[in-house]
């Protein structure tokens, strides 16, 4: 009765069986497995947790990935350790060789959740910040903020004149961790910019007589110009030609840039708008650059096609005629319209 009695008394102070027992000699197998990772050089894998996820079917996907071997051992350690109910989604990387420890420890956590960040060539700043705001919940403004960094714009060279990093947001796709702060995915792409920069066109920059900012910002313009890849070097050409002769640029993305979001079309009366950015009025290169251009773009600005032209005009089909002479311009233009109104004509339904 004594005991029975001392029974009931550890059940009404909160005392409860558990779930399950481990034999002590298994749970010592458990620990020293857990604890124990497989060296490799191998970089981390990608391992994607979606929501509403079951903690067998997050079993599953490491299995998959070859991340974890005895599916059953690691449940019942996965269990120990008190992981099944609130698994973190996401997309983590996991490292070859980590411990069954180390990855309950992320799962559990979310240490290391990332997520997938592209920006795309020729975004400019504020549309990166809408990007961060849906993709990351990062607020737009805090984005746009952080942009204006001085030891970020120190890091990169740029003048006193730069406000922001525009132009150095370099676009490729990032992993990011999902609590990352604005400054730290401005430091990043920026970084990478850095990291894309070979030095040796630092040479030559010095035979265009440009410096880097001069030549980042151009190669802005290209990017936001050009939607046919091979017409890159020919695009740039005729940009530095015209810079050479002290000839407005004459370029719509600046335009565009002037009004700080995408028009359906640059109609004449746009191309008063009163902007330093407007090299409809102004002449030479704008204040600074209008987008994010890519290596590609960067190459084409660096080494431009060796032509005379200092026209162009785009086709429907986004390829580029490109003439010596205003004439020549005039009858591109014609020929393009001629274009423009024979495909109005095939789509439109039959009468």
């Amino acid at each position: 009765m004594k005991a029975n009695a001392e029974r009931r008394t550890r059940n009404t102070d909160g005392w409860r069986p558990p779930l399950f027992r481990v034999p002590t000699s298994a749970f010592a197998v458990l620990l020293a497995i857990a604890a124990c990772g497989k060296a490799s050089d191998a970089p981390p894998v990608a391992v994607t947790i979606p929501p509403g996820a079951t903690l067998d079917a997050a079993i599953d996907s490491l299995a998959r990935h070859g991340l974890v071997q005895h599916t059953t051992t690691f449940h019942w350690y996965a269990r120990l350790r008190g992981l099944g109910r609130d698994l973190k989604t996401g997309e983590y990387l996991v490292a070859p060789d980590a411990s069954w420890s180390e990855i309950v420890t992320t799962l559990e956590r979310g240490r290391g959740v990332e997520v997938r960040f592209t920006v795309r060539e020729g975004l400019m700043l504020t549309e990166i910040a809408d990007v961060a705001k849906r993709e990351l919940r990062i607020p737009r403004d805090s984005l746009v903020s952080a942009a204006r960094d001085p030891v970020v714009r120190g890091e990169l060279g740029l003048p006193p004149t730069a406000t922001n990093v525009e132009g150095y947001l370099f676009p490729t796709t990032y992993i990011v961790q999902t609590r990352s702060t604005a400054r730290d995915l401005v430091r990043l792409m920026a970084r990478e910019f850095l990291a894309q920069w070979d030095s040796a066109w630092d040479a030559r920059l010095d035979t265009l007589h440009m410096t880097r900012y001069q030549l980042v910002t151009l190669a802005s313009i290209v990017e936001s110009e050009v939607r046919y890849a091979p017409d890159r070097p020919f695009v740039s050409a005729v940009y530095h030609n015209r810079l050479k002769r002290g000839m407005k640029l004459e370029a719509d993305p600046t335009i565009l840039y002037a009004y700080q979001r995408r028009l359906k079309r640059v109609w004449e009366k746009n191309l008063a708008v009163q902007s330093p950015y407007n090299t409809y009025l102004h002449a030479g290169l704008p204040p600074g650059p209008i987008s994010q251009p890519g290596r590609a773009s960067l190459l084409a600005a660096l080494y431009p096609a060796p032509v005379p032209f200092l026209f162009f005009v785009a086709q429907p089909d986004g390829k580029h005629i490109f003439s010596t002479n205003f004439a020549e311009h005039e009858a591109a233009i014609r020929t393009v319209k001629r274009l423009g109104n024979g495909a109005r004509e095939q789509r439109s339904p039959d009468r």
